[in-house]
């Protein structure tokens, strides 16, 4: 069984269709929201955990995409400023996922965004902002 985490925007002629529902429905695939900001005549934003076999989840954003919602990776939306770190440590113990872990020879806090769910814990503590969520 494949996952994919993904960020889905619908435009505000969607967000009151059952997307989702025909996702899990028409292609068996499974789904864990996020997080999620769905407003009626507004744009929408999903955040999404899908799981299922990977051609059905290829099948299933094929779907979204060809009625119009926007699909993106959920990695390309999570950015650490690598200028603004100072690699304090401040997001490492608040990480549910440990995305953000002290390497222990270097010091360095270290980011791995396949293991991020988008949480945002991490941009309260942070007291420089290094990191930034972008949808």
């Amino acid at each position: 069984m494949a996952s994919k985490k993904i960020v889905l925007k619908f435009p505000h002629r969607l967000v009151d269709q059952p997307i989702v529902y025909r996702m899990v429905k028409d292609f068996d695939v499974e789904f864990n929201i996020l997080k999620a900001s769905v407003t009626p005549r507004e744009e929408g934003l999903m955040v999404l955990e899908l799981k299922g076999e990977e051609s059905n989840l290829e099948k299933a954003l094929k779907y979204a995409k060809s009625i119009g919602v926007t699909v993106q990776p959920l990695s390309k939306d999570i950015k650490r400023d690598d200028l603004k770190c100072t690699h304090c440590g401040a997001c490492v113990p608040i990480c549910p996922t440990e995305a953000l872990v002290t390497d222990s020879v270097t010091r360095k806090v270290l980011f791995y965004s396949d293991k991020c769910i988008a949480c945002e814990l991490c941009i309260k503590a942070c007291p420089p902002r290094a990191m930034e969520l972008q949808f």
